[in-house]
C-alpha cells in the first residue's frame, strides 16, 4: 500500500516536488496546502496535467482550514514541508500530536526554530536538511571525507546559481561550515538562469580533486525527499539530518 503525504508549500519548487510524488510507486499524493486561496480545492493532478489511476488530492489554504481537524479529517504518513521557516508552526504541533512524520526542506531556520522542531520530535520523526537532494548531501559527506583523511589540504568552494539570487548560497554556507573554512573561501557566479552548481575543490601538491554537483531540475528536491522518506520507517522518535541517513549507508562490509 502506497504511503501518504501531504504537502506544505506549492511554489516553483513545491510544484515540481508535486509531480515527483504523483509519478512514485510508492507515494501518494493526499493533499496540498499553501498559505493563498487561489487554487483552493482544485484537482492537484487536473491543475499539473499528471494522469493518474488514483483518486486525486486537492489543494487546501491556511487561511480557512484548521489544521488539527483538517489532520483529524485528512491523516497522511508523511507530511513534506517546503513552504517557508515560519511554516512548521502551522502544522507541527498538531502533526506531533497525530505522530505524523515530517520531512522539512526548508532552506533557513533560526536557533528558536531548530529549537521548536527538535520539541516536536519527542513525538514523531522530524528530519531536516537545508538542501534535500541526494547528490548535494553526497558531495557534503564525501568532502568531509576526505578532509578528515588529508585535514591539511587546501579546499575551496565555488557556487553557481541564476542572475537574480541575492547572498551567498545557503548550500555552500553549509559546506563551508562543515569543512570548517571561514566564508572568504567561497567564490560565488551569478549568471543566466543556472538552477544550482556547487563545486568544492581540494588543492594537493601536483594534483586536485574536484567533487561537483549540479541541479538541472527543481524535481532533484522531489527524489531527495523521496529517499528520506523511504528511510524513515527504520528510525524511531526523533530529531534526524542526512548524515544520520547516509552513514550507515556508507559502512563497508
Amino acid at each position: 500500500m502506497k504511503k501518504k503525504i501531504g504537502l506544505f508549500g506549492f511554489g516553483k519548487t513545491g510544484k515540481a516536488v508535486a509531480n515527483v510524488i504523483l509519478n512514485s510507486n510508492d507515494f501518494r499524493l493526499d493533499w496540498i496546502i499553501r498559505n493563498r486561496v487561489l487554487l483552493e480545492h482544485r484537482s492537484i493532478t487536473e491543475y499539473l496535467g499528471v494522469p493518474s489511476n488514483i483518486k486525486a488530492g486537492k489543494i487546501y489554504s491556511t487561511e480557512n482550514i484548521n489544521i488539527e481537524e483538517f489532520l483529524k479529517s485528512n491523516p497522511v504518513d508523511i507530511i513534506i514541508d517546503f513552504s517557508s521557516r515560519t511554516g512548521i508552526y502551522v502544522y507541527g504541533d498538531a502533526a506531533s500530536k497525530h505522530h505524523i512524520k515530517i520531512i522539512s526542506a526548508i532552506s533557513h531556520y533560526k536557533k528558536e526554530d531548530i529549537e521548536f522542531i527538535k520539541k516536536l520530535s519527542a513525538e514523531t520523526i522530524v528530519f531536516w536538511s537545508p538542501n534535500i537532494t541526494l547528490g548535494v548531501n553526497y558531495l557534503l559527506y564525501v568532502s568531509k571525507l576526505l578532509k578528515k583523511i588529508a585535514p591539511e589540504v587546501d579546499i575551496a568552494v565555488i557556487e553557481e546559481h541564476f542572475k537574480g539570487k541575492e547572498g551567498i548560497s545557503g548550500t555552500a554556507i553549509k559546506i563551508a561550515e562543515a569543512l570548517k573554512l571561514d566564508n572568504t573561501r567561497i567564490n560565488s557566479v551569478r549568471a543566466g538562469g543556472i538552477v544550482g552548481k556547487h563545486e568544492v575543490i581540494f588543492g594537493f601538491p601536483f594534483q586536485t580533486v574536484r567533487l561537483i554537483h549540479e541541479s538541472i531540475g527543481r524535481e532533484a528536491f522531489g527524489n531527495g525527499a523521496l529517499f528520506i522518506a523511504r528511510h524513515l520507517p527504520n528510525l524511531n522518535n526523533g530529531y534526524f539530518n542526512f548524515q544520520d541517513i547516509l552513514t550507515p549507508l556508507f559502512a563497508v562490509k
